[in-house]
């Protein structure tokens, strides 16, 4: 048994330990109520918040304080950066995941239930882009808490990407 005076987690748990050095950018993709959660609670687990919002009306609506607001991944393309698309019924969908993939991120997902066919799909295969980087998004995403509002689905959000970052399965099944 390890020492609690010592334990690297015990440190975190009572705020001793330092920041981390690789702070990851996350990106809420089109303004929507999850995209308020997620950018409020990524800024609370250490993640520098970005809105992407190509439309100039919604991002001035849908930015929470002090938040970054980019109307294109060019903008902010980050190879930490991790991407969440809040919104797939978006028109806009197709050529903004086209970007985002030709650019820089770390990791890409989109929400959706897996119960309903993925928009993206379709859409980016009309533009062209490859198999390979159609794969590389991510749905579902998040844990798989049962989430039945936006602040529960951006919790799931982003306990997934803290479990990615630390290279960890999420759940409830801990080393000893």
């Amino acid at each position: 048994m390890t020492d609690p005076h010592t334990d690297p987690q015990c440190e975190v748990a009572h705020g001793h330990a330092p920041a981390s050095p690789d702070t990851r950018t996350l990106v809420a993709v089109f303004a929507s109520p999850v995209a308020g959660y997620l950018l409020r609670y990524g800024s609370d687990a250490g993640y520098r918040p970005v809105l992407l919002e190509p439309d100039g009306d919604r991002a001035s609506a849908g930015s929470p304080a002090g938040v970054k607001v980019a109307a294109s991944f060019a903008e902010l393309s980050d190879p930490r950066a991790d991407v969440v698309v809040t919104d797939h019924h978006r028109p806009e969908l197709g050529p903004v995941l086209r970007d985002i993939l030709a650019g820089q991120a770390n990791w890409v997902g989109v929400m959706g239930s897996p119960r309903h066919s993925a928009p993206h799909v379709p859409a980016l295969t009309a533009l062209g882009v490859s198999a390979a980087d159609i794969a590389r998004v991510h749905r579902p995403i998040g844990l798989n808490i049962g989430s039945k509002a936006p602040a529960e689905i951006a919790i799931a959000t982003i306990a997934g990407l803290i479990a990615e970052r630390n290279g960890a399965p999420g759940g409830f099944s801990f080393p000893t």
